[in-house]
C-alpha cells in the first residue's frame, strides 16, 4: 500500500516537473488559474541553476524515486538500500523545496502554485518513505 502511494506521489512530482520543465524552455505562460503568480518565479534568477531550470533536477529527484521504487524487488542493492534512498532523496528534495519557498515569499514576492504542488509532494514522500522504512524494518 505505501509503496503504491510513492509511486504515485513519485509520478505526480515527476509530471509537475516535466510541466515546470516546460514552461521554462519554452517560454509559455503557466495556467496559474489567477492563483499566485507563476511568471515571476519563473523569471526570476532563482528558477536555474547553471542555465538549467530547477525543476530538471526536481524531475531528476522524482524519476529516480519511481525506478527505486519500480525496480527494489529486481535489484539487490535496492532491495536492501531502496527505502533508505528514498528517504535520503525526499528529505534533500524537502529542505531545498523549503529554501525555495522562503525565496518565493521573502525575496521574491510571488507564488507558485506548482511550486507548492512540489513542495506538497516532497514532504508526503518523507513522511510515507519513513513509514515505509519502518514497515520494512518490522
Amino acid at each position: 500500500m505505501l509503496r503504491k502511494l510513492l509511486i504515485a506521489l513519485a509520478s505526480i512530482g515527476l509530471l509537475d516537473a516535466i510541466y515546470l520543465t516546460w514552461i521554462k524552455l519554452s517560454g509559455a505562460e503557466a495556467m496559474c488559474a489567477g492563483v499566485g503568480d507563476c511568471s515571476a518565479v519563473n523569471a526570476s534568477r532563482y528558477s536555474e541553476i547553471a542555465g538549467i531550470p530547477i525543476a530538471v533536477f526536481g524531475g531528476g529527484a522524482y524519476l529516480v524515486m519511481l525506478l527505486i521504487l519500480i525496480y527494489k524487488d529486481r535489484v539487490d542493492f535496492l532491495r536492501v538500500n531502496g527505502a533508505m534512498l528514498l528517504v535520503g532523496i525526499s528529505l534533500a528534495g524537502v529542505l531545498y523545496s523549503a529554501y525555495l519557498t522562503y525565496i518565493e515569499l521573502y525575496v521574491i514576492h510571488a507564488i507558485c502554485p506548482y511550486c507548492v504542488l512540489s513542495a506538497i509532494v516532497l514532504t508526503l514522500m518523507l513522511i510515507v518513505s519513513i513509514l515505509y522504512i519502518r514497515e520494512e524494518w518490522a
